[in-house]
């Protein structure tokens, strides 16, 4: 019986080891909350102030005073990997960008024009021997398809393309000056 009364003497010293252990070893840092953003379906109300595309998951966040409003789904270039470097590529460049104009009268229902290319897109194309392109939007479908409609897949010529409703969502929220962020 003195063997069994130590070995449970030993066990119980073991457990209260391992408790004093566990309440006292460094506890790991939990990491910052990931802001909750509403579902898709949610109407984005009032003005966005800056715009992230990432282009690998086709995705665009509308935010308002860095708190994420909106996550949409989005179509490219017909080439979008990489970085644009010359007209009819088939690229939607990455950077930072402005929007600097507005459309109304799109062929593709409303569009955000960015302010690219920028000196140093038009530099790097020079020295390249090569136009840099231009007129990046962000737009709806074409106006020829019935509202509604979405084309499936990558098919602007370097563009960021969503839903008409989606478009006239953002058209109605952002303004000239809204920075907008394109990554890879």
């Amino acid at each position: 019986m003195t063997g069994l009364a130590r070995l449970f003497s030993a066990l119980t010293a073991l457990c209260l080891l391992a408790a004093a252990w566990i309440l006292l070893a460094p506890q790991p840092r939990s990491p910052a909350p990931i802001p909750r953003v509403p579902p898709l379906t949610v109407p984005l109300t009032g003005p966005v102030d800056h715009i992230v595309i990432h282009k690998s998951a086709r995705r665009m966040t509308a935010f308002r005073d860095g708190q994420p409003l909106k996550i949409y789904r989005v179509a490219l270039g017909f080439a979008p990997a990489g970085e644009k470097r010359r007209q009819g590529d088939g690229r939607t460049p990455e950077g930072r960008f402005t929007i600097d104009r507005v459309n109304q009268k799109s062929a593709y229902h409303l569009s955000l024009g960015l302010d690219y290319p920028r000196p140093q897109d038009r530099a790097r194309a020079a020295a390249e021997g090569a136009d840099p392109g231009g007129d990046i939007f962000i737009h709806g479908q074409p106006n020829q398809r019935p509202d509604g409609e979405t084309l499936p897949g990558d098919w602007t010529a370097g563009c960021i393309a969503v839903s008409d409703a989606e478009i006239r969502e953002l058209y109605a929220a952002a303004r000239i000056g809204t920075t907008v962020e394109i990554l890879p």
